[in-house]
């Protein structure tokens, strides 16, 4: 019977990979300690160092996603503005229609 994988959480990746950049020990200590195979803790580390840069990149604004009340506010605005153009052409309608 095959052993299932072992799927880590990006909290516990960083920490390895935070351990191998530091080199306060080796990777087969490392590897021995968090009982990981060597060449992960190096492939962790590697895209730990790729996308480094990344984290300190200035961003204007994160974007999130528009809530419901954002959305239909505008709408429940036009609604209301379209009716007081009906209001306003019945009315105009009634003094010239008689």
């Amino acid at each position: 019977m095959p052993n299932k994988r072992k799927l880590h959480t990006p909290e516990f990746k960083a920490k390895v990979s935070l351990a191998a950049i530091k080199e306060l020990q080796t990777t087969s200590e490392i590897a021995s300690q968090y009982q990981i195979h060597p060449v992960q803790i190096s492939t962790w580390k590697k895209q730990a160092i790729a996308h480094l840069p990344e984290a300190f990149k200035r961003t204007a604004t994160t974007k999130q996603p528009p809530t419901a009340q954002a959305l239909t506010a505008p709408l429940y605005e036009e609604i209301g503005r379209l009716k007081m153009e009906l209001d306003w052409l019945k009315k105009k309608s009634a003094e010239f229609g008689g």
